[in-house]
C-alpha cells in the first residue's frame, strides 16, 4: 500500500486530501508543520509528500530541501500563490509538481498516481554508466553531475533534463518530448515548466550554460562547449 505524507496546517484541506487518498487505497499520515514533516521523514519512508508552502514554523520549501538531503521522496507543493517566481523557487528546491489552491481533489489524486508510478520506474532504470560531454560528466549510478571535476548539486528534474539532452547531443528536442521523458507522458502541467527548469539548469552549468541551446519555436538542443 503506497504511503502518503500530508503536511498542511489547514485541517479542512488536510482532511479532504486524506479522505480522497484513502478511497484510492493509500495509507495516509498527516502533520501540521514542515518541521514535523522533516522529523517524521527521518524515521519513516513515504511514496510521496503533499506539502503546503505556508506553515507556522517551517515552510514547505525549507522542509522539502531538508528532506531531500537524506531522502529521495517526490513532493507535490500546494500553495495559494501561483506566481512564476513561486513555481521557479519550488522547482529549484526539488518539488515534482506545483498545485495552486483551490484545487480539484480528483485531479490531485491523478497527479499523485502519475508521480508515484514515474518515480518507481525511474528508480528501476538506474544502470552502470558514465555519460560525458566536454567538461560535464554524469555519473548515472550515483545520480551525480560533475562540472570540470567539481560536483554540482542538481534537483531531480534538472538532472533528468541534462541527462536526456546530453544523451541526444545535437538533436533538437521539443518541450513535449522533454516533458514526456522527464515528467512522464501523462503529466498535467504546461510546457512552460520545461522553460523554468532549463533556466535553473543553465544557472548551475557555469561556463557550459551555453551548451543548452534554445531553438526558437522548436525546443532545446545540447552541443558540447569545449
Amino acid at each position: 500500500m503506497p504511503k502518503i505524507l500530508i503536511a498542511d496546517d489547514e485541517t479542512d484541506i488536510s482532511m479532504l486530501i486524506k479522505r480522497y487518498a484513502e478511497r484510492e487505497g493509500y495509507e495516509v499520515t498527516s502533520v501540521e508543520d514542515g518541521s514535523d514533516a522533516i522529523e517524521i521523514c527521518k524515521k519513516e519512508d513515504f511514496d510521496i509528500i503533499i506539502m503546503d508552502v505556508m506553515m507556522p514554523d517551517t515552510d514547505g520549501f525549507t522542509a522539502c530541501r531538508k528532506i531531500h538531503e537524506t531522502k529521495d521522496i517526490p513532493v507535490i507543493m500546494l500553495s495559494a500563490r501561483g506566481t512564476e517566481y513561486d513555481k521557479l523557487f519550488g522547482f529549484e528546491v526539488g518539488v515534482d509538481d506545483y498545485v495552486t489552491k483551490p484545487f480539484s481533489p480528483k485531479e490531485l489524486m491523478a497527479r499523485i498516481k502519475v508521480i508515484i508510478k514515474r518515480h518507481s520506474v525511474t528508480a528501476e532504470k538506474k544502470n552502470d554508466s558514465i555519460v560525458k560531454a566536454g567538461g560535464i560528466e554524469i555519473d548515472i549510478p550515483g545520480h551525480t553531475v560533475y562540472i570540470d571535476g567539481e560536483k554540482t548539486d542538481l534537483t531531480a528534474k534538472e538532472y533528468g533534463i541534462l541527462l536526456y539532452l546530453v544523451r541526444n547531443k545535437g538533436i533538437v528536442l521539443s518541450r513535449d518530448q522533454i516533458l514526456n521523458e522527464v515528467w512522464g507522458y501523462d503529466y498535467f502541467g504546461d510546457d512552460r515548466t520545461v522553460d523554468w527548469q532549463i533556466k535553473l539548469l543553465r544557472g548551475k552549468l557555469g561556463k557550459y550554460r551555453d551548451s543548452v541551446h534554445t531553438i526558437r519555436g522548436a525546443g532545446y538542443k545540447f552541443e558540447d562547449k569545449n
